[in-house]
């Protein structure tokens, strides 16, 4: 019998992938968000079925079938945002997420719930690789927006049965992702001039996971066994930002110095290096090379930015 899924924020950059990634392996996907798909734009991203709604307990009541999991990829994904509308970033990352917990204990649902969290939760800690056991130390409300949908994924696992896996990702970048870092870098880089300057110093660290890893990670722990599961989901590979820019400026194919303004924005840690053991053992593993991702980062940039 073919298995099933609800991809909720399906019209996301993340959400997208799910669907291509579960549809690829057999699942019947269902989408649900805010974008309005035509029946032929969703099957093109990967749905059987689309419901343009909002996550919540009135929009989901629209839903007539059972699944297997919840890929629930809906919230809000910067940290600029959540500075700047913290009411807003709270609805769409916590409040959604207890509406549609409360849907799944409403209707018995047996499914499994797969939530892309982030090593926001961790926040400020030492040059080190971070463990799933390490004490949350969020430095934005975006790491406490995510910290508090952990802790309602928790609650609701341990007093109403749902089986559930967290996934902490750290920076997933690919095709598609038309924000955060490697977009307003490709921008700076492709429009000309001597030299662009970026914040911080360039010697802050990240972890980075292509897009494709990340939605392969959901899938395979949609077979999570555990009633509760935290793992992080990255490469395990510490890169300076300095790198990445360099790296990324190589696939354009761009002639631009680059520098750093000095400066710390509020919100974003110095390092972030994931210790990738406990998700070894799940025999989770990102298999895409940075090098590799940015050429295909770069590749599908270049085919849709415009000056």
């Amino acid at each position: 019998m073919q298995r099933s899924v609800l991809v909720t924020g399906g019209a996301g950059f993340l959400g997208r992938a799910a669907a291509r990634t579960f549809k690829a392996r057999g699942w019947r996907v269902v989408g649900v968000g805010h974008g309005r798909l035509t029946p032929e734009e969703a099957s093109a991203q990967g749905f059987d079925a689309w419901l343009t709604a909002e996550v919540s307990l009135a929009g989901l009541a629209a839903l007539d079938e059972p699944f297997d999991v919840v890929a629930h990829c809906a919230g809000n994904g910067l940290v600029g945002h959540s500075l700047s509308q913290p009411l807003d970033a709270f609805r769409s990352t916590v409040q959604s997420t207890a509406e549609l917990l409360e849907h799944l204990r409403l209707t018995a649902s047996k499914a499994v719930l797969v939530y892309p969290s982030s090593a926001g939760v961790y926040g400020a800690a030492d040059d080190r690789p971070l463990r799933e056991s390490d004490r949350p130390n969020p430095v934005s409300p975006y790491g406490y927006h995510k910290k508090l949908a952990e802790d309602l994924l928790e609650c609701q696992s341990r007093y109403f049965g749902l089986r559930v896996a967290v996934i902490r990702f750290f920076s997933i970048y690919g095709p598609g992702l038309a924000k955060q870092l490697l977009w307003d870098a490709a921008g700076k880089l492709c429009a000309g001039g001597a030299r662009v300057d970026f914040w911080g110093t360039g010697d802050e660290t990240r972890d980075w996971i292509h897009v494709n890893d990340a939605a392969a990670f959901m899938a395979d722990l949609s077979a999570v066994s555990e009633p509760f599961t935290i793992v992080n989901g990255a490469s395990g590979e510490r890169v300076t930002v300095r790198t990445v820019l360099e790296l990324l400026r190589e696939a354009l194919g761009a002639d631009v110095q680059i520098g750093f303004n000095g400066t710390v924005r509020t919100g974003d840690p110095r390092f972030y290096h994931a210790d990738m053991a406990q998700a070894g053992s799940l025999g989770l593993r990102a298999r895409i090379p940075l090098a590799e991702g940015l050429q295909d980062y770069a590749h599908w940039f270049k085919s849709t930015w415009s000056r």
